[in-house]
């Protein structure tokens, strides 16, 4: 699949991050079932806990709008190497978007596909909690 737009898109979203401690912006769009794309970016506090990644910005902002089927999430950094989601928001695209295509951007606007089992290959799930 072509995923041009949401790379895109990602990118843009970058440029929207508000990181004026750790500089470090990055932006991520997750494309639905349907083809709506969701973008999001970082927001940083001074309390860095309280902090939210571009990641699960964009998939919050889907998931509270009734989206919970998607094809693929996009995340764009600034860095050299492919940008690889926190933990925890590999943690949260496991849970709320399955084994969606994950498309990771570095600086030079390069991509690679993985899926998101790749990230996370033992995810803790729903089927833990029976």
């Amino acid at each position: 699949m072509n995923y041009d737009e949401l790379v895109k898109k990602a990118v843009e979203a970058k440029q929207k991050a508000h990181a004026p401690y750790s500089n470090f912006h990055v932006g991520a769009a997750l494309l639905t079932e349907d083809d709506k794309i969701y973008s999001g970016c970082n927001i940083e506090t001074a309390s860095y806990s309280l902090t939210i990644c571009a990641e699960r910005t964009a998939i919050f902002k889907a998931v509270s709008e009734g989206e919970r089927k998607f094809k693929a999430i996009a995340v764009a950094g600034d860095t050299d190497d492919f940008i690889s989601p926190c933990g925890a928001c590999r943690q949260v695209i496991s849970d709320l978007c399955g084994n969606v295509d994950v498309i990771l951007i570095n600086g030079k606007n390069e991509h690679k596909i993985i899926k998101a089992s790749e990230l996370l290959p033992f995810a803790f799930s729903d089927k833990d909690l029976r």
